[in-house]
């Protein structure tokens, strides 16, 4: 990691780039391999980033601590806050189980109320891990112990392997649904809107919502076509649901009020913008309202830790994203890759820019990173293909988190639900490329359908 920021620093800028900005580079590449393979906490490798900056004379404090005040960055902050509530008061769960015992009865009928499941806690909890790892695994992994489908007895495949893959492939399109579903998300509004792009909340939710309905449909039902479970019907599931919910009793007062909140914050990310309040203040005020309420105490925001991780290391990606752009050297690279597609008719030239960014995931074990480093630069070039500028970085935004699908290392839920051994690592990889297709022409083919509906080209 660090070696090769040394090597990026020691090389010299190319011809029309300033020395400072190609310093800043070689650091901002040494935070990126970091992240990637993980010798210390990504918290702990951006606040070195930072006094790096600083001490090498390449940015002063001032603009070494500017991303902590990015507004995008606290509607990530604080909707994670707002998701510890969801898990909290146990409302999640009572979600989960009550479409359980409405669709459960089938097998593929349980992995779509999982899917909906899913769906309907993402507006607001923009941790993906803690929804598949928090909420939903839990809950695979009692209903395949109690239809005897065990990894380590070789029986994985009656029932737990197929509902583990659809939780997985299914996160990764909520986490592709709502700007606020997953942590890296905002950052590629703010990077966005240095390109001179506003996306809203409600512009995200709007273009996603008809190709992610429509993949949430078809990607569970492609699972259970080519890997099937051997238990097709699962009535005992209903059950199992309702015996948890009988367990957990009337809904709680705490619970009432959390949904309010939940439902409060959904409405004014949605409609908010019209009445002049925009979503970072739609999120801080979901706070304000969970400590009102007394659903959270002040100790629960402070114990937080991810909440707090994530205002750290964003703020430092966003803050050299930033001066990279305002030191010239995301348009140097705009320009040089532009080159590369010269010639190209603008369609052509955007479908080569959005596949080698989505298969280029393979390289990365994080979606964070793979944003961090890539996002800027291929809207900027998408943009000067011709690409409208607000359709370009929502569909980079929708692949930022699509491309997830491939790989048990590269997106934050992966390793969660690949750990405990239900799924290979060959039907893994293989699954989910096929996945990734079938994404792909959704999200191109009726999106854009979509997407012309609605204005975006």
């Amino acid at each position: 990691m660090i070696a090769v920021g040394i090597m990026v620093w020691l090389v010299g800028p190319p011809a029309g780039v300033k020395p400072e900005a190609w310093h800043l580079l070689a650091i901002f590449v040494a935070t990126i391999i970091g992240f990637i393979m993980k010798p210390m906490p990504m918290g702990s490798l951006s606040i070195l980033a930072i006094t790096t900056t600083v001490i090498t004379g390449i940015l002063p404090l001032k603009v070494a601590l500017s991303g902590f005040s990015n507004s995008t960055i606290w509607i990530i902050v604080c909707a994670i806050i707002i998701s510890r509530g969801v898990t909290k008061t146990g409302l999640g769960a009572r979600v989960a189980y009550i479409f359980v015992k409405k669709f459960g009865k089938k097998t593929l009928g349980l992995s779509y109320a999982l899917a909906f499941t899913d769906f309907a806690l993402s507006p607001a909890m923009p941790s993906n891990s803690a929804r598949a790892g928090g909420v939903i695994f839990p809950i695979i992994h009692s209903l395949s112990d109690s239809f005897g489908s065990k990894p380590e007895e070789g029986t994985e495949r009656k029932i737990g392997s197929f509902l583990t893959l659809t939780a997985f492939q299914v996160n990764v399109i909520t986490s592709a649904m709502f700007m606020t579903a997953m942590a890296a998300n905002p950052l590629a509004v703010s990077q966005a809107k240095e390109a001179g792009v506003s996306i809203t909340w409600g512009s995200w939710a709007l273009a996603a919502i008809v190709p992610g309905l429509i993949s949430l449909l078809v990607i569970p039902w492609f699972i259970y076509k080519i890997y099937p479970p051997e238990i097709k019907e699962t009535p005992d599931a209903a059950q199992f649901a309702t015996d948890q919910l009988k367990k957990m009793g009337p809904m709680s007062n705490v619970e009432k009020r959390m949904l309010f909140v939940f439902g409060t914050v959904l409405l004014l990310w949605i409609f908010g913008e019209r009445i002049g309040i925009d979503a970072t203040t739609t999120a801080i005020v979901g706070v304000s309202l969970l400590l009102l309420t007394q659903v959270l105490s002040w100790g629960d925001v402070t114990g937080e830790k991810m909440a707090w991780d994530t205002l750290v290391w964003f703020a430092a990606l966003v803050m050299m994203a930033t001066q990279l752009n305002q030191l010239g050297l995301i348009p140097w690279f705009s320009k040089t890759m532009g080159n590369q597609v010269a010639g190209m008719s603008a369609t052509t030239a955007f479908l080569v820019l959005i596949l080698a960014y989505f298969y280029s995931h393979y390289l990365f074990a994080s979606a964070t990173a793979h944003v961090s480093a890539m996002y800027a630069a291929f809207l900027t070039v998408a943009i000067t293909t011709g690409t409208p500028g607000v359709l370009a970085a929502l569909i980079l935004g929708f692949f930022s988190n699509l491309f997830g699908s491939m790989t048990h290392y590269g997106f934050g839920p992966a390793p969660i639900l690949f750990g405990p051994g239900y799924v290979s690592e060959g039907k893994w990889w293989s699954i989910g490329f096929m996945i990734s297709i079938i994404n792909i022409i959704i999200w191109l083919g009726i999106g854009l359908a979509w997407w012309k509906v609605i204005g975006l080209w």
